[in-house]
């Protein structure tokens, strides 16, 4: 018997020792997403999996060596939410530039109710045109609703049901995380709970999730902690894992009730009930003029619809009376950031563009929605509710990344210098396991997110002295600095701090 145990460790030690692998990390502080207290250790890539994580030996030896002296070396981070689906081009390949300068190496996207109602066939389009990072999708509720209903509010036929679940299975079987939903936004916001619930327990039947931007993240309608309790019934009904978007408390009406919140999810979480959130490190959200301020009753149909009933005598007024209430519930027309559609307005506050014009925010607000919409940064969130948020165990980064706000190219550097390294909200290994294992734990990604033999080598290497946001609102598509080293299933994607060009990622189908 001891001869046998002699001979294994001599063969375990033998493969370490005289394999010339294909990439040696070295002298780097290694944290690896589990929550555990960082140690200096070496890694070994072959391929695109990681083969050894412990001591450094003498004889280890690889076609190319990283000196990572001063370094921090965690998983890949990943993002649970973002535009990236939306924003990809005509053709060619996605290199996700914004997403790997900040140490990202996984995207989810297809969230808000927006994801494909075919992700077979949408992660089929990425796996052709090559991906700079791994992508993951959603197929969304909404998509799907406008597939069969278009934009009417009202609620689904039996046989429409049937055929919206059909295409929820359809992309289930295909490899989407979940199902997602936008009920804050048309036509989300017109289906029912018993609707979602229904889509929700077909995603159930495949281990998937049910993400949600839920209904009111505010008191636009049902109010902030029905809209969370409404998530947290459909989990319990539909037997599925709820995942919150974005978790917040928008708007001066429900500052401070992030402890409600926090006590519910507990409280459901205790029930059995699988809840977690994400969270992205801004006072400010993103959204459209028109998300902001129209009423949802006055967008059914669609755009052209909309722009009648803003045009009707009949209408117009009672539609801008309850804009007049979702800007004050923002914060005013101060908190307002243009910072999307024509270059007339772009980069003004909303009080200043209508007191350019000579008018009122709201008539003001109705010319941009006449001439195409806008993007905005609307301030209206309170340090308190961000920080009560971040420390719970069940909430993980994300950057909801989308054009015009910082956040796309800046959100996981920015929560590290400002929570972890300036306030000392986070310690360092809690800020990497938030954002990397937990994610891929919550969603059922497999041997990603952790630092480990029989990993996918998605592995990031930042200089703690200098990893940190340069976007800014005035300037949103600036580049983090930092990464030093970023590698894409064992592929440099950045290599001393610069873009290689490789486009390494893949396009994930959930196992089920």
């Amino acid at each position: 018997m001891r001869c046998f145990l002699l001979l294994l460790i001599f063969i375990s030690s033998s493969l370490h020792a005289n394999d010339k692998w294909d990439l040696l990390i070295r002298n780097g502080l290694v944290i690896d997403g589990t929550g555990a207290a960082g140690q200096r250790l070496v890694i070994g890539i072959e391929g695109d999996r990681i083969v050894y994580v412990g001591p450094d030996r003498e004889g280890f030896d690889a076609k190319d060596v990283i000196d990572a002296e001063g370094l921090v070396v965690t998983p890949g981070f990943i993002d649970p939410h973002t535009h990236a689906w939306d924003e990809r081009g005509a053709q060619g390949g996605i290199l996700l530039e914004s997403y790997l300068t900040q140490g990202i190496t996984t995207v989810f996207s297809g969230n808000d109710g927006k994801g494909p109602s075919d992700v077979g066939a949408a992660l089929g389009e990425l796996a052709q045109r090559g991906l700079g990072a791994n992508m993951a999708l959603f197929v969304g509720h909404g998509t799907v609703r406008r597939q069969v209903l278009g934009m009417d509010a009202r609620e689904p036929t039996p046989q429409e049901l049937a055929e919206m679940k059909k295409l929820v299975i359809t992309s289930m079987k295909a490899g989407a995380l979940g199902v997602s939903s936008g009920l804050f936004y048309a036509p989300g916001s017109f289906a029912k709970t018993e609707e979602v619930v229904e889509l929700a327990r077909v995603a159930a039947g495949f281990g998937g999730v049910y993400e949600t931007h839920i209904r009111d993240e505010s008191n636009y309608s049902i109010g902030l902690q029905a809209a969370i309790e409404e998530a947290i019934e459909v989990g319990r009904i539909a037997g599925v894992p709820v995942h919150i978007a974005h978790i917040k408390a928008l708007g001066v009406d429900v500052w401070g009730q992030s402890n409600e919140v926090i006590a519910r999810i507990d409280a459901a979480r205790a029930e059995g009930i699988r809840v977690t959130a994400d969270q992205y490190p801004w006072r400010a959200s993103g959204t459209r003029i028109s998300n902001a301020l129209v009423p949802r009753w006055a967008m059914a149909g669609g755009r052209i619809q909309m722009l009648a009933r803003l045009k009707a005598p009949e209408s117009k007024g009672r539609i801008h009376e309850q804009m007049w209430e979702n800007l004050r519930r923002r914060g005013g027309a101060e908190a307002i950031l243009l910072t999307g559609g024509k270059f007339e307005w772009r980069g003004q506050t909303l009080a200043h563009f209508a007191e350019v014009r000579g008018e009122s925010a709201i008539a003001a607000a109705d010319y941009i929605l006449h001439e195409g919409d806008a993007g905005i940064a609307s301030f209206n969130m309170h340090e308190d509710d961000i920080q009560a948020f971040m420390a719970q165990p069940w909430v993980m980064t994300s950057s909801d990344g989308g054009a015009g706000h910082p956040r796309k190219y800046a959100s996981f550097p920015n929560k590290f210098r400002r929570y972890v390294d300036e306030l000392s909200l986070l310690p360092l290994e809690d800020f990497v396991h938030k954002s990397t294992l937990l994610t891929a734990r919550t969603f059922g990604l497999v041997n990603r997110g952790v630092i480990s033999e029989g990993a996918f080598a998605d592995v990031l290497l930042f200089d703690p002295q200098v990893f940190g946001p340069i976007a800014t609102y005035a300037q949103p598509a600036k580049p983090s600095v930092g990464v030093q080293y970023l590698l894409v299933n064992g592929k440099l994607a950045i290599r001393q701090g610069q873009l290689t060009g490789h486009l390494a990622g893949n396009s994930l189908a959930r196992q089920h």
